[in-house]
């Protein structure tokens, strides 16, 4: 399909960054060529070929050419810690890993083929009879890991046709031309960039990557969006409800704003000049699931998940497995043609999980039971209720505090420990409630630097409680709904306490209580150990404009993020413009 918008418009931009414009004809070729690479080195229907690339040109070219040579792609963050990236290629086996680091070990003991995608130019004169043989639709498509309630991430296997029923109903739904420009914001490792990816190459529209300080920021990505005419955008929840409360110019090209990943709070406002969609699906059934525009009239209810897609259906089931009324909580089955295949190596939870449907009239028919619970209101939406069991969605990622648990009870110091997701003034974040061994507290920078040897960042958790017992219930389980809420009496602290000592120093703490909702901030404490993150940074950049007059780039925060370093920066600032300021000029700024 993309080699058919290659044909006909060979020299239409397909991806734009900042500094460059990759188009379909060279799309088609660099991607032809590591096919033809890839096929000489084995890659065949069902073959994984693991792709460890950052968000750019060549991620998306990889992925493409994998799919090519008829095999599936599996995307990994290259910023994963070694332990868990050698579990997933431990337990997929690719046959080839691409990447762009050529130092050797540097992920571990893999006994793979590694292959840079820059050195597949050479590839075009490689044996041309390695063509692909023909696509089926329950051939697999690619891969990819979700955090695991056993202590180990899962792979989720989606094949071409849970891929092609996405796309086509996407492309049908938003309406997708070769005029479209839509933007490519997710990483690689979340399937959301499968949504954001493939709809649009095949529709021969213009996909755009912002950088990543760009991406982080509202207000920049505001100006991104509408500086490069974007028509279609995703954003995960967290960003797009920021983002709607922002002023929009009226003559913006954004036509939709899709969003999804965790419960939606807020509506869009009747100024805004583009359609809010909110979306709902787990990675086991091909990104999305249910879909609905989210009207702006002014209510008390949360935006729903909408209805389900094309050829989708959704059941909301009582624990006996039977439909229950509308209006009335039931769990989320979803059947239909966006069921992927199973767990990766996993036949026990793929049974569990993947089970008979009941209620199709296709005897091979299954559904996917999610965890989630949900009730059909009248109008046929679907108003999402939160989850069954105790998974945690968290600016997008879906964790299992099990896998999160299971890595804390590994430090020596740590006895046992209980992981749950608070919301507080810096947002929903993830909080580990531990007991120790023989009285030692280890601080709270000690542990995370210690889960970061084994878990990704998102996985980390941003606040640390002790506890001289964890509360249970009658039945020997731990019982999250009575642990305490964090207050700075019981959270271990990040390292030792140093107060404020200037002016500067005292009201950028004040700033920081109020955004944490604390005390007490110490000067050498570390905002984003503190559980900030950029959404937050971008409410500390605006606060910091209010009381200072000085305008930081978010990047300053992440150069010196202690109230000792950003008190430093202002205090720079500051002097600097009033060496540039006549004298009646400081006068009456003073004045």
């Amino acid at each position: 399909m993309v080699s058919d918008q290659a044909a006909r418009r060979p020299d239409a931009p397909a991806v734009v960054t900042d500094s460059a414009v990759l188009t379909y004809a060279e799309l088609e070729r660099r991607a032809s060529q590591l096919a033809s690479h890839l096929t000489t080195l084995g890659v065949r229907r069902e073959t994984i070929v693991a792709l460890c690339l950052d968000r750019s040109f060549e991620s998306i070219i990889s992925a493409l050419a994998v799919l090519k040579a008829g095999g599936a792609y599996l995307p990994i963050d290259p910023k994963l810690p070694i332990e868990r990236f050698n579990l997933m290629m431990a337990d997929a086996r690719p046959k080839v890993l691409i990447s762009k680091s050529q130092a050797p070990g540097e992920f571990g003991p893999c006994s793979v083929k590694r292959v840079n995608p820059g050195a597949a130019q050479c590839a075009a004169d490689e044996a041309t009879d390695s063509t692909a043989p023909t696509a089926t639709s329950n051939q697999l498509a690619y891969v990819i890991f979700t955090s695991g309630s056993t202590g180990k991430p899962k792979g989720v296997e989606i094949t071409l046709g849970n891929l092609l029923n996405l796309i086509s109903w996407h492309r049908s739904e938003f309406k997708v031309s070769p005029a479209d420009r839509a933007s490519h914001l997710a990483s690689v490792a979340f399937d959301a960039a499968v949504w954001e990816v493939w709809p649009y190459l095949t529709a021969g529209a213009s996909l755009y990557l912002p950088d990543e300080a760009t991406r982080l920021s509202p207000e920049a990505l505001r100006d991104w969006l509408v500086k490069n005419e974007i028509t279609v955008s995703f954003l995960p929840t967290a960003l797009a409800e920021r983002v709607i409360e922002l002023d929009w110019p009226q003559d913006a090209a954004l036509r939709y704003l899709l969003t999804g990943a965790d419960t939606l709070h807020r509506r869009p406002t009747k100024s805004l000049p583009f359609e809010l969609v909110n979306n709902y699906g787990p990675t086991e059934c091909t990104v999305v699931a249910t879909s609905g525009r989210v009207c702006n009239e002014e209510t008390i209810d949360l935006p729903t998940i909408g209805r389900a897609i094309t050829n989708t259906q959704i059941y909301l089931l009582d624990e006996n497995r039977r439909e229950v009324a509308d209006g009335e909580a039931g769990e989320i089955y979803i059947g239909g043609a966006n069921v992927g295949r199973g767990y990766l190596n996993q036949p026990g939870l793929t049974a569990e999980k993947f089970i008979a449907d009941p209620f199709s009239d296709d005897p091979g028919a299954r559904m996917y039971r999610t965890g989630d619970l949900a009730r059909r209101l009248a109008s046929g939406e679907i108003a999402y209720l939160g989850r069954a069991d105790e998974q945690i969605k968290i600016l997008g990622y879906r964790i299992e505090p099990a896998e999160v648990e299971a890595a804390i009870n590994r430090h020596a110091a740590i006895a046992e420990s209980v992981v749950v997701a608070h919301s507080d003034c810096a947002g929903k974040r993830l909080t580990a409630y531990v007991t120790t061994r023989d009285q030692s507290t280890p601080t709270a920078i000690e542990l995370r630097e210690f889960l970061k040897a084994s878990l990704p960042e998102y996985m980390v958790p941003a606040v640390f409680m002790k506890l001289d017992e964890l509360p249970l219930t009658t039945n020997g389980k731990f019982d999250r709904i009575s642990l305490p809420c964090p207050t700075p009496e019981n959270r271990l602290r990040e390292e030792a306490f140093a107060a404020p000592r200037t002016p500067t120093e005292e009201r950028v703490a004040e700033i920081l209580c109020s955004l944490f909702n604390v005390n007490e901030v110490g000067v050498d404490d570390n905002f984003f150990l503190l559980g900030g993150h950029s959404l937050l940074g971008a409410q500390l950049v605006i606060k910091i404009r209010n009381a200072f007059g000085v305008d930081l780039p978010l990047r300053a925060i992440f150069d010196a993020p202690t109230i000792a370093g950003l008190s430093a920066t202002i205090e720079q600032q500051i002097i600097a413009r009033l060496e540039t300021m006549s004298e009646a000029e400081a006068q009456a700024l003073v004045a």
